[in-house]
């Protein structure tokens, strides 16, 4: 991460099995109001979260279903996690470059990451922020700071709370990382590696 806190971002999964379009789950206002409380009060919980997608992603195909944001055109090829800044949202793509999983994050509120390629080159299961400004989970490093390593990783902990909602993911709240959603930061963590390509588009 670097910074004072760094941070990742909101879970959104996609299944795109043989269908040719990607497909996002929808949950009612209830249900994100009772997980937004199961996150709140147990922060280390990593099972039974759902999906949320952003008003702007909606695009209703049938009930219960929405259209899921395409991989960024020129962000590269192959394995790949991509992060557009502008969207503040990250995929995770597979080889032939279909997206296996898509959700909004929480990238840096400073310009301190230019678009180009990465590759993963440091993984953390648990890690504390500079001058003692957090915990975070499952960071996993691509790039450098001014001040230190910049990755993706969950939201960070401060004092024992969360230093933003998991409603809150899709703006830019970080001192330097990528905040990402408890589950979502976990299957990144699966996902990639090290050695794994990150690509950072504008």
């Amino acid at each position: 991460m670097g910074g004072s806190i760094v941070g990742t971002g909101l879970a959104v999964s996609i299944g795109v099995a043989a269908a040719p379009v990607e497909m996002l789950s929808e949950v009612t206002a209830a249900e994100e109001r009772g997980r937004e409380r199961r996150d709140l009060s147990a922060a280390t919980a990593v099972d039974g979260e759902r999906s949320q997608v952003a008003p702007q992603a909606r695009a209703v195909l049938e009930p219960g279903r929405v259209l899921a944001p395409k991989v960024p055109a020129g962000s590269g090829e192959g394995r790949r996690v991509v992060f557009s800044q502008s969207d503040q949202r990250v995929w995770l793509v597979r080889a032939d470059g279909t997206a296996q999983r898509t959700y909004l994050v929480s990238g840096s509120v400073y310009d301190n990451l230019d678009p180009g390629s990465y590759r993963v080159f440091s993984r953390s299961e648990q890690a504390w922020g500079i001058d003692d400004s957090g915990t975070m989970r499952w960071f996993v490093r691509f790039a450098q700071g001014p001040n230190a390593a910049i990755g993706f990783h969950d939201i960070p902990l401060d004092d024992g709370k969360r230093v933003q909602t998991p409603a809150q993911l899709g703006t830019p709240l970080s001192h330097g990382c990528v905040r990402q959603r408890t589950t979502d930061a976990l299957a990144l963590w699966e996902f990639a590696p090290l050695g794994t390509s990150v690509v950072v588009v504008a």
